[in-house]
């Protein structure tokens, strides 16, 4: 039987089975995905397979594409990207589409900090409180602010009504005094990661942090670190933004009470999915701010003593833990010495150059089949136009506006990890284009 092609919308897949055969003892096989290459080394159940990231692809060893006909979703594919020529000779109903689409981007500033406004101004909280399935004109949530102002009802109701028609509240109508319609909102399902949760954290601080007045100052730099170089934080402020954290003593709250609750979330969906922490004695979390992600891990695996490892005005921030000790110093000079470290959203912070040099100090803090977990979001290779790759592609810009650094795909972090001396790598997903990535000395 000879290796056949499957083009899907995930990406190519070199296959050694025919379709339908239970799958029997086979040889490694390449996928190529949206991720990158990966080396699927196991058949663990029918259509479910054990991979890693290929070390060295070898396109010239994948078959010839498939000829035609093609498959209905790869011809529906080509039919949508047109070419240039096709993008400007619209129907008089595609033009329209495709002015309100420009409408919408050019005056996008709206919505952000509609967003951030309703959850300074607690709106969705008070919505959500009101209980499941309730509904709150704009009078009964303005009635619940600290204000005299005669125009709150109504401004608060064109907040919420922008908020609803992008689904982050509910919108129905009825009849209201002298024939108007009465506009009442609900609570959504996303009203659930923006309002506090049951630990206390949410998505809201981040809200707040992105859209600070220092965080949306330096992208007035962008077109100048396009034209000239540099980082757009330094452009505005003179420093990079972990030295403006230390001068700032405002802005470096807001933005530990964002990496909290963030991480928070993020390290509650790797404790549920991700076994790597059962065999650990030491663990230290590098860039690990103020700890509260290690002491989730710590508190869920009691065998482990946490060692949480941060710049020393983060330090100064950290509360006590039990089983936590929270040391300081620069992990670019030195890390302390442990069977595991742990890295959640650092390596993103920094160039290649930088990463390699983060990864070499920690590849000699590891002992012999020790091992480097680290927590970062992925890249797909291409861009598309659904929610979960936009995001990940909103994050990595966001990245190269604040710090410099970027987001990869696994392909550039097995990259990195070879090139500092690690020799194993494995990945899972977690959540919002999170994954955990094994890196074994």
């Amino acid at each position: 039987m000879h290796p056949f092609l499957i083009l899907s919308r995930f990406g190519h897949f070199d296959v050694e089975e025919e379709e339908g055969e239970e799958p029997s003892a086979m040889e490694p096989f390449l996928i190529l995905s949206r991720f990158g290459f990966f080396d699927v080394m196991e058949t663990v159940e029918w259509g479910i397979w054990r991979a890693s990231p290929a070390t060295k692809p070898n396109l010239s060893s994948l078959p010839a594409p498939l000829p035609p006909p093609l498959h209905p979703f790869l011809l529906k594919l080509l039919e949508s990207m047109g070419s240039n020529t096709e993008v400007l000779q619209l129907s008089p109903e595609e033009d329209e589409e495709a002015r309100l689409y420009a409408v919408q981007l050019v005056m996008a500033a709206a919505l952000p900090m509609t967003l951030k406004a309703a959850i300074e101004l607690r709106l969705l909280e008070i919505i959500v409180k009101a209980g499941p399935g309730a509904k709150l004109s704009a009078v009964d949530v303005a009635s619940q602010l600290p204000t005299q102002n005669p125009q709150a009802a109504d401004m608060v109701d064109r907040m919420l009504r922008l908020l609803a028609a992008y689904r982050i509240v509910s919108c129905t109508a009825e009849p209201g005094a002298a024939g108007q319609l009465l506009r009442k909102y609900g609570a959504t399902p996303v009203c659930k990661h923006l309002t506090v949760n049951e630990d206390g954290v949410s998505m809201a601080p981040l809200c707040l942090f992105g859209l600070d007045k220092v965080m949306i100052n330096f992208w007035y730099y962008l077109k100048d670190a396009v034209l000239e170089g540099g980082v757009c934080f330094h452009k505005a402020y003179g420093m990079t933004a972990f030295e403006y954290n230390g001068t700032d003593p405002r802005f470096n709250k807001l933005f530990n009470e964002c990496m909290r609750s963030h991480s928070s979330i993020i390290t509650e969906k790797l404790l549920d999915v991700y076994c790597g922490f059962d065999d650990v004695k030491v663990l230290v979390d590098v860039g690990g701010g103020t700890g509260a992600a290690l002491h989730m891990i710590t508190s869920r695996h009691l065998q482990i003593k946490g060692i949480n490892f941060d710049l020393p005005h983060v330090i100064s921030e950290a509360p006590s833990f039990p089983g936590v000790e929270h040391v300081s110093g620069d992990m670019f000079v030195s890390v302390p010495q442990s069977d595991t470290i742990f890295m959640k959203w650092i390596l993103h912070d920094w160039n290649d150059e930088q990463c390699s040099k983060l990864l070499k100090n920690c590849w000699k803090a590891l002992p012999e089949k020790g091992k480097l977990i680290v927590v970062e979001y992925v890249l797909p290779l291409l861009p598309e136009p659904n929610l979960n790759i936009r995001g990940a592609f909103h994050l990595d810009i966001n990245m190269m506006v604040f710090l410099g650094g970027k987001e990869r795909t696994l392909n550039e972090f097995q990259a990195l990890a070879l090139e500092a001396g690690f020799s194993g790598f494995t990945s899972t997903y977690i959540s919002m284009h999170t994954w955990v990535i094994e890196f074994k000395k």
